[in-house]
């Protein structure tokens, strides 16, 4: 991705710690929290019912009575990411408890503290609600998580067919109950953004959460030196601004070292070119298998959903028929990234 390296830093040791990234885990955080400091009880009190009030339509009427706390008590990135995650979720479902047609804004009650952590940087929140708090409720929030564990068996290679209600059931947690689609920019149902009450007298907008965003993307092509068309770079680089910023430096750090594509050209040796092509070949299949996924459980998915709608299910969101969760025009995207990775294959010179 450009632009491309206008300084070279010395090397220095790497330290995976330092960027928050675990050897064994990659950039998941292991043992993560699963419960903040006591200041912050209130907003894990509703973070642990939001399944139970988003069906019940009562989750505005919870969160418009919560104190505004600060995330100053908040100590170190293990805190400020379990914070995150309640807030991304709580926001979620405020604003769409009552579907695409009637969003609501922030309120100023616990924007602030949300607003620290969007500076922060923002994850995609891709995770089940029933997964992270919904306990041992029977609500379809937790049928949509084994559901949804039933269809990545199937994405395996040899594994099992998912049960067409899987499907559905998945397709429903992407785009209905988390309601992922929560970006509040290039969407259509939020032309102008999302007011955050307390914050600022004009509408803002953010993307929602996107493979995009995922850092190891990112990492492999900053390492293999893969250069993506203009509009799809600007997004990509758009998308690191909601990753955590030790993730984020991270990217940031091996596009700054010496280019290991340059060395491999230089070399001139055929063993290099070999190992470097198959790693990038790799990167291709898993870009292939993306647009698979994608076809298979969203767009394939929300296209039966529309022509059925079943009366436990709403239509599929506009904003996502032919956008991803990110505000991409999703397939193009997604296969011009794997046809740039794929253009990246050296070939052996004479």
């Amino acid at each position: 991705m450009e632009p491309r390296r206008p300084n070279v830093k010395t090397a220095v040791p790497l330290s995976l710690e330092r960027y928050h990234i675990s050897e064994e885990y990659g950039f998941l955080l292991p043992d993560s929290l699963k419960e903040l400091p006591d200041h912050y009880r209130p907003w894990m009190e509703i973070a642990n019912k939001l399944p139970q009030l988003i069906d019940a339509h009562q989750l505005r009427a919870h969160v418009d009575k919560m104190p505004l706390l600060s995330c100053q008590f908040l100590k170190g990135h293990r805190e400020q990411r379990l914070a995150h995650m309640v807030l991304s979720f709580l926001t979620m479902g405020y604003v769409w408890q009552e579907g695409e047609a009637q969003p609501a804004e922030i309120p100023g009650n616990w924007e602030p503290g949300d607003h620290h952590l969007i500076s922060w940087g923002r994850e995609p929140a891709w995770l089940y609600t029933g997964d992270c708090f919904g306990g041992e409720s029977s609500s379809a929030w937790d049928k949509g998580s084994c559901s949804g564990r039933e269809c990545y068996l199937a994405a395996q290679p040899g594994g099992p067919a998912p049960s067409p209600a899987a499907t559905e059931t998945v397709y429903s947690g992407h785009h209905q109950n988390l309601r992922t689609d929560a970006q509040w920019k290039d969407n259509p149902a939020m032309p102008a953004g999302l007011m955050y009450e307390g914050v600022s007298k004009e509408p803002l907008k953010y993307s929602g959460g996107s493979a995009a965003q995922s850092t190891v993307l990112h990492a492999f092509d900053e390492f293999l030196g893969i250069r993506h068309s203009k509009e799809s770079a600007d997004f990509l680089y758009r998308m690191r601004d909601y990753m955590p910023p030790s993730h984020k430096a991270f990217i940031e750090d091996i596009h700054s070292a010496p280019s290991l594509r340059d060395y491999v050209l230089s070399s001139g040796q055929d063993h290099l070119l070999t190992a470097y092509n198959q790693c990038v070949q790799a990167l291709v299949d898993l870009r292939s298998y993306h647009i698979t996924m994608v076809t298979r459980y969203l767009i394939t998915a929300a296209a039966k959903a529309k022509r059925r709608k079943p009366n436990h299910l709403p239509g599929p969101p506009q904003a996502l028929e032919d956008r991803g969760t990110g505000g991409t025009a999703v397939m193009s995207f997604l296969k011009s990234v794997r046809d740039k990775t794929l253009e990246s294959i050296l070939h052996p010179h004479g």
